[in-house]
């Protein structure tokens, strides 16, 4: 059984690289790409969300010698995994509030 997934900054990242396509495939270098985050972070990041469900994942067939290049472990959200990320962002940003620097409607010149 797999460990409650924390909520944090480095996971909501990598859903929303997933969630801006949900039935793309993405491979680890991409969302490290997109998100500036090492492989040591985006990683165990991608195997959890994996293990709860979220994402399904598969290698692709290639012979890495004429590639020039080894094979990438692609990866995808599930039906269940778009609905939890979507659900679960929803809570973090309403449990965060408001962005720094945002003008709360109360306090914007037309009131």
């Amino acid at each position: 059984m797999a460990p409650p997934l924390r909520i944090t900054t480095t996971l909501v990242q990598v859903l929303e690289v997933f969630l801006a396509d949900p039935g793309a495939e993405r491979y680890g270098l991409d969302v490290m790409r997109v998100t500036g985050m090492p492989s040591g972070t985006v990683y165990p990041i991608l195997i959890r969300l994996q293990g709860l469900g979220w994402l399904q994942a598969h290698w692709e067939d290639i012979d890495p010698v004429q590639a020039g290049r080894p094979a990438r472990r692609w990866y995808r959200l599930t039906p269940e995994g778009v609905q939890s990320a979507r659900a679960e962002l929803a809570a973090y940003q309403q449990r965060r509030g408001p962005r720094r620097g945002a003008v709360k409607p109360e306090l914007t010149w037309d009131s």
